[in-house]
């Protein structure tokens, strides 16, 4: 029975230091949810910045009430107005950075979308973006809400990704989440929408 219980205790040990590893209840550890913006799109009258649509109040809303069971001291938002008024569902406190826009681009005549900016652009501003506010906010748990191909221009970073090679487009107010810790950055989850299930 001891060499059970010890075997027990060991493995209880094992995946605490590997949770540990990943900033995982580790204390000073500063949680960052990176929230994609709100659905402006249904319904879109205005072109170059759109407030959000009767759908994406509704998804700020419920993102709202999410933030409320785990609190936030803080909320960051993109200068973009469908970022802003998501962010000001979760707070009147927002304070807003023009380094989380959204990456540069314009609508073809084809109708397809053409970036004007280059994916490490994008990283080096998110990511500077990022550290001030981990730098402000050490050991707290802090909502940035910016935009999709931002947000996962950034994570494939973090993944040590290409830009491109991770497929994936988080639907409107996903979560995403990242830990960080001095200079560690650690994904925890990526656009999670269980509060508009």
């Amino acid at each position: 029975m001891l060499a059970v219980a010890a075997g027990a205790e060991r493995m209880t040990q094992a995946m605490r230091s590997l949770e540990a590893a990943f900033l995982i209840g580790v204390e000073g550890a500063t949680v960052i949810w990176l929230v994609r913006h709100g659905d402006c799109y249904e319904g879109m009258a205005e072109g170059t910045d759109p407030p959000l649509s009767a759908l994406g109040r509704t998804q700020a809303a419920r993102l709202a009430e999410r933030v409320k069971r785990v609190g936030a001291p803080a909320v960051y938002s993109s200068t973009f107005r469908r970022a802003v008024e998501t962010a000001h569902a979760i707070s009147d406190n927002v304070r807003e950075d023009k380094r989380l826009v959204e990456i540069e681009l314009e609508l073809g005549d084809d109708g397809n979308l053409e970036f004007k900016e280059s994916a490490a652009s994008v990283v080096e501003r998110m990511r500077s973006a990022i550290d001030d506010i981990v730098g402000a906010h050490p050991g707290e748990h802090v909502i940035v809400v910016t935009h999709g191909v931002a947000l996962m221009a950034y994570i494939s970073d973090l993944l040590h990704l290409e830009a491109g090679q991770f497929r994936l487009l988080p639907y409107y107010t996903s979560v995403s989440v990242v830990r960080a810790l001095g200079d560690v950055r650690i994904v925890g989850s990526i656009a999670d929408t269980a509060h508009l299930a």
